[in-house]
């Protein structure tokens, strides 16, 4: 796995496309429970509450080494189907580069097609085979963590795993594919469309629904690495959030955090996280902050390219999300001013607590649902220029037939009039609310 500058400096963090795993301090032993089949949640902002006996990490990995018979019981009623490593091969032209997704810190990803020949009563559909790379000494731990967390949970605003394969050395997961990729893809990549004002609320909402479900579950799960490249999108822009290599049970009873190994990316960390190595659902938050500052601007957590005042993007944003009146330097110059001002400045307004430098003043992940959702109905003022090109003047009377313009009436800007008195073809301004 690849080890970045921090990773000398922290001995744990990696780069946006990579996460090493850890364990927690021993926690109190819980009796094991049989664990209950995860219904499926809705889609509002309220967690379901369905994994009422959910078999917890910590349950399993206490009893040492778990091998796939254990796994397989433990997981009984989750409906997760196991593979073989020849089955695998199968759906995927035996790993073919043709088939090749990309790569991240725990290993290659290929598409596949399953359907009920591959295994009885599995629909049709295309799915996303990820092998782990078991070199890095927490690989076996990651995927161990990824198969009991999604094994048992589901939500629609979570990806969905489908079965996994253990068997010998090979450690692989099987997840629905998501068409769109990454949000990392979408913000980032060079010649990608800018993403529009009402999908990028809409990826902020449903990532903020994943968080909160996880953190009011019955028994709370502490997500760990939320940044741009764990959310994925389908065919219509829904996110969900995937990778649970790094997530730990929450804290239990009386306790108010979990002491473990500092672990998750440059930028989207909590300070206070980095600096004690104590985790709590506050700590997700903060990483939350992050990403909805990284839709807002199109900026990343951390862009070394830029001057040193504007590398970090938490301090560098921070002084104008509660200002309306210099909100502007942030907001992503890609949106061309096509957004609504009174939602931009409430998002930066959620963005500013949720990166609050005090945990305690961060909001819960349900209260960001609530402040975002309405933001979807705003359609005031679109904040920035726009343009409107008036059609071509009508000639058809003095025998000019009805044809374009040429390259100098079709490229020059200005006020002129057609053949009717009409006005300007271009139009700069602000449209009222």
């Amino acid at each position: 796995m690849a080890r970045a500058g921090w990773d000398s400096l922290f001995g744990c963090f990696g780069s946006s496309s990579s996460s090493h795993g850890g364990r927690k301090k021993k926690t109190k032993t819980k009796k094991k429970g049989k664990p209950k089949v995860a219904a499926a949640a809705g889609g509002s902002g309220k967690p379901a509450r369905s994994l009422q006996s959910r078999l917890s990490f910590t349950d399993l990995s206490l009893s040492g080494m778990v091998s796939p018979e254990d796994l397989s019981l433990s997981l009984v009623g989750s409906n997760l189907h196991v593979f073989t490593i020849a089955e695998l091969r199968a759906v995927t032209r035996d790993f073919s580069m043709t088939n090749f997704i990309g790569e991240g810190g725990f290993g290659p990803v290929y598409k596949g097609y399953v359907d009920d020949k591959a295994k009885p009563g599995l629909r049709a559909q295309p799915v996303a085979v990820k092998l782990l790379d078991l070199e890095g000494g927490q690989g076996h731990t990651e995927w161990l963590t990824e198969v009991i967390f999604l094994g048992q949970l589901r939500h629609p605003h979570l990806v969905k795993l489908i079965g996994y394969c253990y068997e010998d050395e090979h450690r692989l997961l099987v997840y629905e594919f998501m068409t769109r990729g990454s949000l990392e893809k979408h913000l980032f990549k060079k010649y990608a469309a800018s993403l529009p004002w009402s999908t990028r609320l809409k990826i902020a909402i449903g990532a903020a629904k994943g968080l909160a479900f996880l953190h009011e579950a019955e028994k709370p799960v502490i997500y760990r690495d939320f940044k741009t490249s764990n959310i994925l999108l389908d065919s219509d822009f829904k996110a969900k959030l995937s990778d649970f290599g790094l997530a730990k049970d929450g804290p239990e009873d009386d306790e108010t955090h979990v002491s473990t190994r500092v672990m998750g990316t440059q930028g989207y960390a909590a300070p206070e996280y980095i600096m004690t190595g104590h985790l709590t659902a506050k700590s997700d938050v903060y990483g939350y902050g992050v990403v909805l500052l990284e839709l807002l601007s199109g900026r990343r957590s951390v862009d070394k390219s830029r001057p040193p005042r504007e590398q970090s993007l938490v301090e560098w944003a921070r002084p104008y999300l509660t200002d309306a009146r210099r909100l502007d330097r942030v907001m992503d110059p890609n949106l061309a001013g096509q957004y609504s001002a009174r939602a931009a400045q409430k998002a930066a307004a959620v963005a500013h607590q949720c990166v609050s430098l005090n945990p305690k003043s961060r909001p819960h992940m349900s209260a960001v649902v609530e402040a975002l959702e309405p933001l979807l109905a705003l359609d005031d003022c679109l904040v920035g220029p726009f343009v409107y090109i008036a059609p071509p003047e009508d000639t058809s009377s003095n025998g000019g037939g009805g044809g374009a313009a040429g390259k100098g009436d079709s490229g020059r800007r200005g006020r002129r009039k057609s053949s009717d008195g009409a006005a300007a073809a271009v139009v700069r301004g602000r449209s009222s609310s």
